[in-house]
């Protein structure tokens, strides 16, 4: 029954095998091993299973999931529809902005305010930025203060990240608020010996990353360092004055085995960022070049105990996560500034019973606060709780479970969720799930000077069915899966009588709807096509008019050759369709195609020159109405390792 032990550590199955503790260890080489007969069966029974760049115990151990149920299990036990991105994939994609690594998500579209750096809003399956969860190594990362919740992704760079994890779909159950559309989970690097990468290329881009690490039997230590500056462009349509953006990051992951079954973890993060923005100058207050800038400034991280018995496998742990932004005017004094603050206790844990039977549960307390330069410090609390059983038997696995959770605003949410999945033939799976989400309203949303009281969460119910064949990284890999969401009381804006200023109210009801497809194909021994597309139906059902900057069609094309003596080349080709910026409908923003173009070269076994075009064909097109998108940029780097 080991083969579906799950663990609790939410990032260090990333890590390389000689930075694995003991627990995590045994795990791969348990299911590697007992899953080897059937990958050998498909190689032998399909030629296009087979792929060079993918071998040996790398090519036999499974995909691993912590977004699905909370725990790390392998991507066939759960009915969730998850995509998994690990570092190798983000090295050969290449770059700092994370959305080039994101957009081969099938249902997952993203908008920007400008360049690098400016606000990223990430939406799945057409659930808005601030209805998907994000977390950094299990920790909460959305600025409390910011008034939706949304995390921002232009300030997470891809030198820091080890995995993207990234489930679509409603699960509150196990993730409480904010998980309506979706959860994504970035584990931090965790390397051994010696990484870096230097880059250059246009508008004066340049970007350092180093990742080292130590380890023992029964230890572990990693460090992190990144720095990205870029002159940038004017994010103004009709600027001309470039809008730069500077960020140091520093992370760091470690564990300590006190015994052979209990473990002390910590992971630690911080950032420091200057964008420069532009803004709504009188008298026209138009979006126009300015002086203005925006600093933020983040740390997050945690640190806990995991506990690995022979049917009982515990996690808890303490993090903490803290934002705060300033924007500062033409003459450097602050036009607005916010703190947010998030503190959490969690404790998750799996208790296996008989057979493939298990209980999964959890429970945890969050208390956030904040503060702005015009609205005084305020805070609130939620706890909640939750357990699921599972029973994997043979190739099916299935998953029911419950949540209840309690605000000190709203009161009580509660939230069920199951999932299936059943493989069969030559490595065919059905699956499907059905999840409700919630999310608890912003304290900007509830104590601001725009703020209501009376709000409600924001409610979801959302089911998926799905077929797939293999797995995305290599062989002969086919996906097709439709999807509903139905969203209720979500909040919006309004003005009233007696809030002429305008007020927060739960007036907003919508849903989504539609297909994604995702295909893989190895044509030879060395060149592998890929494919990623969505059609998602998303729109209010109070008017019935689509929801802004969703596209209805959009999908990636990306293809992979790799020579015999180091060189390697590749291509991503982003389509998107048509969108509206605004949600009267009446600003449309033209659908797009754009090309980038890869190469790299291995000098030895140490050392790799890399290159890219982005935008080869200079393609004009909007994210957000009035801001600008980059053009045809060439970029070069290095990257060494000892």
């Amino acid at each position: 029954m080991y083969k579906y032990l799950f663990l609790l550590t939410v990032s260090t199955l990333p890590v390389s095998a000689a930075a694995q503790s003991a627990s995590e260890e045994a795990l791969a080489e348990i299911i590697a091993a007992q899953d080897a007969e059937q990958a050998q069966e498909i190689e032998v029974d399909d030629p296009l299973a087979t792929a060079p760049r993918h071998h040996g115990f790398k090519a036999m151990t499974p995909m691993i999931t912590v977004t699905a149920n909370g725990l790390s299990t392998a991507l066939e036990n759960t009915g969730q529809a998850v995509t998994v991105i690990e570092r190798d994939e983000i090295e050969s994609v290449q770059g700092a902005d994370a959305t080039r690594v994101l957009q081969r998500t099938p249902g997952l579209s993203f908008s920007r305010n400008g360049g690098v750096g400016g606000f990223t809003g990430v939406n799945i399956r057409g659930a808005s930025a601030d209805q998907v969860l994000v977390l950094v190594d299990g920790v909460r990362v959305a600025d409390p203060a910011a008034p939706g919740g949304g995390f921002d992704f232009g300030n997470q760079l891809t030198g820091m990240a080890g995995k993207f994890d990234i489930l679509r779909g409603s699960n509150s159950t196990i993730w409480g608020s904010e998980a309506i559309g979706g959860v994504i989970d970035i584990s931090t690097r965790a390397e051994t010996g010696m990484k870096g990468t230097l880059e250059y290329g246009a508008r004066e881009t340049f970007r350092a990353n180093l990742a080292t690490g130590v380890s023992a039997d029964n230890a572990y230590l990693g460090l992190n360092g990144s720095w990205f500056t870029t002159d940038g462009f004017s994010a103004a349509e009709n600027g001309s004055e470039a809008d730069g953006f500077e960020q140091f990051a520093l992370g760091g992951v470690g564990f300590l085995d006190l015994t052979d079954s209990l473990e002390i973890f910590t992971h630690l993060n911080w950032s420091e960022s200057k964008l420069d923005i532009d803004g709504f100058p009188p008298p026209a207050f138009a979006l126009a070049d300015t002086l203005e800038t925006q600093e933020t400034r983040r740390h997050w991280g945690d640190v806990g105990l995991a506990y690995y018995g022979n049917d009982l496998t515990l996690r808890a742990a303490y993090s903490l996560s803290d934002t705060q932004r300033d924007n500062l005017g033409q003459d450097g004094g602050v036009t607005f500034g916010s703190k947010g603050k998030s503190e959490r206790v969690q404790l998750r844990g799996e208790y296996r019973l008989l057979g493939g039977l298990s209980f999964a549960f959890g429970g945890e307390k969050e208390w956030t606060e904040f503060e702005t330069n015009f609205d005084a410090p305020a805070e609130t609390e939620i706890a909640g709780l939750y357990g699921q059983l599972g029973w994997v038997m043979g190739r099916l696995a299935i998953h029911v479970g419950g949540r209840i959770d309690d605000h000190e605003q709203f009161g009580t949410a509660t939230s069920f969720g199951g999932d299936v999945s059943y493989g069969f033939g030559n490595d065919w799976r059905l699956r499907a799930s059905l999840g409700e989400g919630f999310k608890a309203p912003t304290l900007y949303q509830l104590l601001s000077f725009y703020g209501n009281t009376d709000l409600e969460p924001e409610e979801s119910t959302s089911f998926d069915i799905g077929i797939e064949r293999g797995r995305r990284d290599r062989g002969l890999y086919l996906a097709l899966t439709g999807f509903r969401r139905d969203s209720d009381n979500l909040i919006g804006f309004a003005f009233t009588p007696d809030r002429p200023f305008g007020v927060y109210q739960n007036t907003d009801r919508a849903r989504a709807q539609g297909i994604e497809a995702e295909a893989g194909i190895e044509l030879t021994g060395s060149l592998r096509l890929s494919g990623v597309y969505a059609l998602v139906d998303a729109e209010d059902r109070g008017s019935g008019l689509d929801l802004a900057r969703r596209p209805q069609h959009f999908g990636t094309l990306f293809a992979d050759w790799e020579s015999g003596f180091g060189l390697k080349l590749g291509a991503d080709l982003r389509i998107s369709g048509s969108s509206f910026d605004n949600a009267a409908n009446t600003v449309e923003l033209d659908g797009y195609e754009v090309l980038d173009i890869r190469a790299a070269f291995d000098v030895g076994d140490s050392l790799e020159l890399f290159g890219r075009v982005e935008n080869v064909f200079d393609t004009d097109y909007r994210l957000v109405s009035g801001y600008q998108t980059p053009g045809r940029g060439a970029f070069v780097g290095l990257r060494a390792q000892m």
